[in-house]
């Protein structure tokens, strides 16, 4: 197990109590904390410098929105592995971003061990 490289994770919302408890949350997961973006656009460029295993990205963020940023890395990265988060499941964002190539999709309300259950599920299912 000590050899065994801990996956990178890049954490992507605008809101920073978010951001810290996604840390904590991926930390007690045992995934290494790559970045965290507060907007789309960083995202992407994080995205592109680092190359991470796992990206949870909001939805709604300025600059570019979270929809605008997953299609960006998808294009450039067929096999990303993206887990969208928001505050409000609508049919129709959860559908179009599960079409722009997200693997999964969260509400940020989630309890927290129904949401360590979702991101885990996700790795194991998309992971290489």
């Amino acid at each position: 197990m000590a050899d065994e490289k801990k996956p990178a994770v890049l954490i992507a919302d605008d809101e920073k109590h978010i951001r810290l408890l996604l840390k904590t949350v991926m930390a007690s997961m045992n995934f290494t904390i790559a970045a965290e973006a507060a907007n789309g656009e960083e995202a992407v460029q994080l995205f592109k410098e680092l190359g991470p295993d796992l990206v949870l990205m909001d939805v709604n963020m300025p600059f570019k929105s979270g929809e605008a940023a997953l299609s960006e890395i998808i294009a450039g990265s067929p096999g990303a592995i993206v887990i969208m988060l928001t505050s409000v499941a609508e049919k129709e964002s959860v559908e179009k971003c599960i079409g722009l190539g997200a693997s999964g999709y969260v509400r940020k309300d989630t309890p927290l061990a129904e949401l360590k259950a979702i991101i885990l599920d996700t790795w194991n299912t998309y992971k290489k």
